[in-house]
This record gives C-alpha cells, structure tokens and sequence, in this order.
C-alpha cells in the first residue's frame, strides 16, 4: 500500500489552523500533517524536512503566502502549494506561481479532498499518476454553498471570463476559479484546442466550420459557435481532419 501525503499547514490564524489541520487529518490520503504559524517558521520547516504539499495562506505578517511559495518554486524539490485563503483575488497570481489549487476559506472537506486529489496527481512517487488525459477528467462548481461535478466529456467549450472559465456543457454554463491557460493544459491530450486566446473548443464536439458575416472563422458545436483566430485555423482543421479519419469527430 503507497503511504499517504505528509502535508505542512500554514497560517498565522490559530483557530484557522487548527480548523485545517483537523481536515488534513481526517482525509485518508494523508498521513502526516505539521503546521507552522508563520512563514518564515515554514520555510525552515520545509528546508530541514520533506514535505509532499504545503496548504498556505496568503494574507500573514512579514513574508506573506504568495512571497514563500515563490521562494519555494525555486527549490529543486520543491512541495506542492495550494493556497487556502479568504480573499478571491490573488486566484490568477497563484496559479501564476504554480499552485494546484485555491481554496477559499472556510474550507470543506468535499472541497479539500478534491484539492489533495489534486496533489496526488503532480507527485510522482505518492500515488500512481493518471495518464494526461485522465488529468482533471470532471471539475467541481461551486454555487450556493454546493458543489456539483461537471465531466469533461459533457463539455463542448470553454470560454475565459476574467478569473474564471465558464464551462459550456449540455447541463449547462458553469463558473469555475480557474485561467484558461492552467485547464488547456490539463486538457489538451484529452482532444481541447485553444482555438482563440479566450476560448478552447472539444474537437468532438465540432459539427462544421462556418464563416461569420466578416470573413472570421467559427467553429459550430450543438451548444454554440466558438470563434477561431486567424492563426489557430490551420491547426484545427489539420485537428479535425484527423479526428474525422479516426472517428472521433461529432461523438458529442
């Protein structure tokens, strides 16, 4: 049996350390959990020790979250960083820096589960790695305090809207915390193209290529028509010429 994730918590809030640490505990892919109450307590931890992931906070005195982890994105064997914070708008700077993730306090246990699944996927040795295509294969969206799952398989497009993406998929338009950049590369072996700087279309999910009423290219799918920019066209008719030869086009 692989042993589970030995995991550094970090924030200068006791209470909301305390809070974290219970959850790490109680998560069975972790089997070791430390905490520091400061950064620069952090730092030394993790320089004199070895640590799978650090689940950190942005906003603490002195050295502040988002200035360790990128000191620690310098390290050879650096940890795993995801964020756990109670501010929104430093989504794009951590997933800039390299976090897997960001998590908006206060923290669930579905939500932290899906974060440490995450963790799991970039650690080579602490679990056995999907292939590419497996990578994020459904993503949680969060509304109203719930979460609900939407499969990659269910989406025909994505669209960039600030810092989010919004999922086009038959159940719906879905918000996700995410750049559009960080998602094209866990999908793109799964048959996502970035047809268009804000847009990334599922090549099985294109019914025809149109023209719009001043010459620009789209690319039609049952949910919609996703514009193609002038320098991605080549490539995605190259794309679906092949998806057509193998039979995978229009399987959506």
């Amino acid at each position: 049996m692989t042993a589970g994730l030995s995991v550094l918590a970090v924030d200068d809030v006791p209470p909301a350390l305390a809070e974290l640490c219970r959850l790490l505990n109680e998560n069975p892919d972790v089997s070791d959990v430390a905490s520091a109450g400061d950064a620069l307590s952090a730092l030394r931890m993790i320089q004199n020790g070895r640590y799978d992931a650090v689940f950190l906070d942005i906003a603490m005195p002195g050295l502040d979250g988002m200035e360790l982890a990128s000191l620690l994105s310098r390290m050879n064997e650096a940890p795993v960083i995801v964020f756990v914070t109670a501010y929104e708008q430093h989504a794009v700077a951590a997933f800039g820096i390299g976090a897997v993730d960001y998590l908006l306090k206060p923290v669930r246990a579905e939500r932290l589960a899906e974060a440490l699944a995450r963790v799991n996927r970039v650690i080579p040795d602490a679990r056995p790695a999907p292939e590419g295509p497996d990578a994020m294969a459904a993503l949680p969206v969060e509304s109203d305090g719930r979460t609900r799952y939407v499969r990659r398989t269910d989406v025909h497009y994505v669209e960039a809207h600030g810092d989010y993406v919004r999922l086009h998929a038959v159940s719906g338009v879905h918000e996700v915390r995410m750049p559009i950049s960080r998602l094209e590369e866990y999908w793109e072996p799964a048959g996502f193209l970035r047809v268009h700087r804000g847009f990334l279309v599922a090549l099985a999910a294109v019914r025809e290529l149109r023209s719009d009423s001043v010459g620009g290219l789209l690319a039609h799918t049952d949910l919609g028509d996703v514009p193609v920019s002038r320098r991605c066209a080549r490539v995605l008719r190259e794309k679906l010429l092949a998806a057509a030869k193998s039979g995978q086009l229009g399987r959506r």
